[in-house]
């Protein structure tokens, strides 16, 4: 990819800044529509927000509850399209809405039939009231007190930061070329108009001037740095929401079926999701002004959700029982007389400046398709290129496989599953886990550092592998090994073992909880 760029004798026709779910969906968009792209992301694919999602691909139930039809019409066909398009890493899901008080059950019920109906054929199953019985059959750890029923309905669930990768490899299969670790420090300027970037490659100091038709910030909640450096006078667009998740084991939600409670003290949505044989309990909506790419759960945040969970699960879990927490930022588009984080649109926002640049911001993971789609439309008329249809609906992402065993565990790699399976053929040491609570194993190291351009212990433990959410402390433990791995297939120094090893330990205690407070906040160190 480096040596594309170095190379590259004619001008880009689209340049793309930020490889979060957004810029990686924008550049399979622009690469397949034969375009020549470049993505920029200064630090991995999906680093940010796009690695700490709920992991749900879905419709947006409390989006119904707004009333805000549209955006539950698009993101539920959207939906439709990721399952038929990525298989092996999105999967149907049924959820479970328990009932306590006699109204809640007519009234979810109309609900998500309503949530049904809008889905149309590309619906994933028909919602429907279940018994106390059978409620309790299905989630067998619900607080049985003062239980009616309850409601079950379907929705998507998927592996974000593996789907990123996924859209980053089905671009460059189009043609698309795309760098992590490669900062964009301006943008380069002829007339009052942009002309292309400047960016330093920050693992090896390099930097570049690199030009284009046409620029598009898709930084998410770095949106605003972005449109300053395009013009200092411009006024911020985006409000900050983070949102925790914490992780506990199985026991606590056994079986298939997640939990969704609809109304929490905050007016979000919670819920309970089984995920790679670990349980995700979230989310908070809590406004910040703090941006950062490495975000910390507040300790309020944290027993929020412990609390919450308590009310609804027996076995009440506890910040001993927590395996991990980590937080996201959600890019919110100002809106006025908005003041709760939880009331803002989630509807996406696509901004031509004066100078050219392009700005698509707001949305969420299900609708990045059709984000790229209209973000791209609209660069493509800015930059002058011709016009040419959008292919993206029915393409499928690179890995997919149809009937995919879902028990494998590297199912999710899909049809990628026999190259690894390859690497163990031919050194059987390289099938041996990595650690004995996770299902992860050698050959898996070897294959992010040679394919997917995993260039830290980080990028392998948290984003190619998901071993830092599932179980921090485990993470940790095989830390030597990860950056063992990694020096033998690229060719490091020991020095390279040791400093990758101290930074992975740094980051990994953070993610850990700690019994100590300090203001309210948790010492996540």
């Amino acid at each position: 990819m480096l040596h594309k760029v170095q190379n590259m004798s004619e001008i880009w026709d689209l340049i793309i800044i930020g490889g979060g779910a957004t810029g990686l969906g924008t550049a399979v968009d622009a690469a397949s529509r034969g375009f020549k792209t470049l993505l920029l992301e200064r630090d991995d694919f999906a680093k940010g927000t796009s690695s700490r999602s709920t992991k749900l691909v879905h419709g947006g139930v409390r989006y119904l509850q707004q009333g805000n039809v549209s955006l539950v019409m698009e993101a539920l066909a959207e939906r439709g399209l990721l399952i038929q398009n990525a298989g092996h890493l999105v999967r149907n899901q049924p959820f479970l809405v328990p009932h306590y008080d006699w109204w809640e059950g007519p009234y979810y019920g109309l609900g998500l039939k309503v949530y049904d109906m809008l889905a149309g054929k590309l619906g994933l199953g028909s919602s429907k009231h279940l018994s106390r019985k059978k409620t309790l059959e299905c989630v067998p750890t619900l607080v049985p007190e003062g239980l009616r029923g309850g409601v079950i309905y379907y929705d998507g669930q998927f592996d974000d930061s593996r789907l990123a990768i996924n859209l980053a490899k089905t671009s460059a299969e189009h043609g698309g070329v795309l760098l992590n670790y490669m900062k964009v420090t301006g943008l380069l300027k002829y007339k009052e108009t942009i002309q292309g970037v400047k960016a330093i490659d920050t693992l090896n100091n390099e930097e570049y001037t690199i030009k284009a038709r046409c620029v598009i910030n898709a930084t998410g909640v770095f949106t605003d740095s972005v449109l300053k450096m395009d013009d200092p006078d411009s006024k911020p667009i985006i409000v900050t929401s983070q949102g925790i998740h914490i992780v506990v084991d199985k026991h606590f939600l056994p079986g298939d079926t997640a939990i969704m409670i609809p109304h929490t003290d905050d007016g979000r949505v919670l819920f309970a999701v089984p995920w790679h044989n670990k349980v995700i309990l979230g989310t908070t909506d809590t406004p910040v002004d703090c941006i950062s790419s490495e975000p910390r759960a507040m300790n309020n945040d944290i027993e929020f959700l412990l609390n919450h969970a308590s009310k609804y699960l027996s076995a009440h879990p506890s910040r001993s029982d927590v395996r991990s927490v980590f937080a996201g930022l959600r890019p919110l588009v100002k809106m006025d007389n908005m003041k709760k984080t939880a009331t803002l649109s989630r509807d996406h926002t696509v901004i031509v400046a004066p100078s050219g640049l392009v700005t698509i911001t707001g949305g969420k993971w299900t609708t990045y398709r059709k984000m790229a789609e209209d973000v791209v439309d609209q660069a493509s008329i800015v930059a002058g290129l011709p016009p040419v249809q959008c292919v993206t609906e029915n393409l499928r992402i690179h890995g997919w496989l149809k009937n995919m065993d879902k028990e494998d565990p590297l199912y999710y790699y899909g049809s990628d599953k026999l190259e690894i399976q390859k690497l163990v053929d031919q050194n059987p040491d390289l099938g041996n886990k990595l650690h004995e609570r996770l299902p992860y194993i050698k050959a898996e190291v070897i294959w992010a550092t040679r394919n997917e351009m995993a260039m830290t212990v980080e990028d392998v433990s948290s984003r190619r592998t998901r071993a830092l959410l599932l179980d921090t402390k485990a993470s940790e433990e095989m830390a030597p090994e990860v950056a063992r791995l990694m020096a033998l297939e690229a060719d490091y120094d020991d020095m390279w073992i040791k400093s990758q090893v101290e930074s992975y330990r740094e980051l990994a205690r953070s993610y850990q909880l700690q019994s100590r407070q300090d203001a309210g906040i948790s010492l996540l160190i």
